[in-house]
């Protein structure tokens, strides 16, 4: 069998479709986000902006997380030096647990490498200690959560996005006494839309089910101490497990779960993502550690990051932009092509030095391509204005319709 053929036409049908990724090459300018330099194509770095980041508090450039980072290396050393029950658990990554099960109200937490190993994990986990389980999936949960279901060997059924009506048709045509449980996200990141959690937990209360959320892109961003969407809502007490990750507006890299300790102790002690993983670098937990700490106190971030979806938002509207309606941080911009987006994103970075990535098939469904903005406190309205005045020619350039003034 000719195995590069094979591997070479993967490759070409991803290029016929439009939707061959490509990876930039920047650094991003310490303490001074979003101000980046951008390498590729060019002879020496150019400077660019970034507008498409999930570090979007820029608590990554904070001096705080910079400081115990560089206070870690210097006390511990790099690695962790193995897995959690092999010589990688330190006195950071038990201070971070401890920090994480307060911010969510719970009795304890667990770190993972990542928010995508904590989800696969956990929810495989879950579907294989619980006998006869059946998980309730929105439909347009994570690929992460998506592969946790489907290693779970559990049965599954599929709700409509947001949709209580049939979340409780589902629940209802099953025995009552079958283990449940219903896995959601709070913020869905393209779309930018928030789950009824509050009306999710009233439905799990009827049925004996229980409830998973995964707070990945509202950690940070929503609540008084920063807790996600479940903290500003005052709900965490009513989801079983909620879970998080530290890659996003914690600035730093990694996931977690907070439950009550025996959940936390049957995910620490049957999950093969978390047993057989090397642990997350110290230096890395302490980061985090600090990132947390500070967004607990600190409503500054939010505050500035808010403001600035909110206006960005505005002036897209204003201009006749196709922004999509959405009720939080993410203001995703309607294309509907995988070669118009990135044909879009390209002439952004090479003439504008704008970087925002297309958001392209299977992240998103085919005909709804988009670019994804992650405006944060530290972009400017002048940049803003910037930005809209480029996307405003590039539309007309590429004889895109522009919606008219009211």
């Amino acid at each position: 069998m000719n195995y590069n053929h094979v591997f070479e036409k993967a490759i070409e049908r991803l290029h016929a479709e439009g939707r061959y990724r490509v990876f930039i090459d920047i650094l991003r300018n310490k303490g001074q986000y979003p101000n980046a330099r951008c390498f590729a194509g060019h002879n020496g770095p150019k400077p660019i902006t970034v507008w498409c980041s999930n570090d979007y508090l820029a608590m990554g450039q904070h001096p705080d997380v910079i400081t115990a980072m560089e206070e870690a290396l210097h006390d511990v050393g790099a690695g962790s030096g193995g897995t959690r029950n092999i010589g990688g658990n330190t006195h950071y990554h038990v201070q971070l647990e401890a920090e994480l099960a307060d911010l969510h109200g719970k009795e304890a937490a667990l770190l993972f490498t990542s928010g995508y190993i904590s989800n696969e994990a956990t929810l495989a986990t879950l579907g294989k200690i619980l006998p006869g389980c059946i998980i309730f999936s929105d439909e347009l949960n994570h690929a992460s959560m998506i592969a946790g279901i489907r290693n779970s060997g559990c049965e599954k059924r599929v709700w409509r996005h947001n949709d209580l009506a049939h979340l409780e048709e589902l629940l209802a045509a099953e025995d009552v006494d079958a283990p449940k449980l219903i896995a959601f996200e709070s913020v869905y990141s393209m779309d930018g839309d928030v789950a009824p959690i509050a009306a999710i937990c009233d439905l799990a209360d009827k049925y004996g089910a229980l409830t998973y959320c995964d707070e990945v892109h509202a950690v940070g961003m929503y609540g008084p101490r920063g807790g996600g969407i479940t903290d500003r809502d005052d709900v965490a007490d009513r989801v079983t497990i909620i879970e998080g990750t530290l890659a996003k507006a914690i600035g730093v890299m990694g996931g977690y779960i907070a439950a009550d300790q025996v959940i936390v102790d049957v995910i620490r002690s049957y999950a093969p993502g978390f047993i057989f993983t090397t642990s997350l670098s110290p230096v890395l937990v302490a980061g985090a550690l600090a990132s947390v700490r500070h967004l607990k106190g600190s409503s500054i971030e939010r505050d500035g990051q808010q403001a600035a979806a909110a206006m960005l938002k505005g002036l897209m509207r204003d201009a006749g932009l196709p922004v999509m309606a959405s009720e939080t941080h993410i203001v995703p911009l309607m294309v509907g092509d995988p070669v118009r987006a990135k044909r879009i994103s390209d002439i952004l970075l090479a003439e504008y030095g704008v970087y925002v990535q297309p958001i392209n098939f299977p992240t998103v469904p085919r005909g709804t391509e988009r670019l994804r903005f992650t405006p944060g406190p530290s972009h400017s309205e002048a940049m803003m204005r910037e930005l809209v005045a480029a996307l405003v020619e590039i539309w007309g350039r590429l004889e895109m319709p522009i919606a008219k003034a009211a």
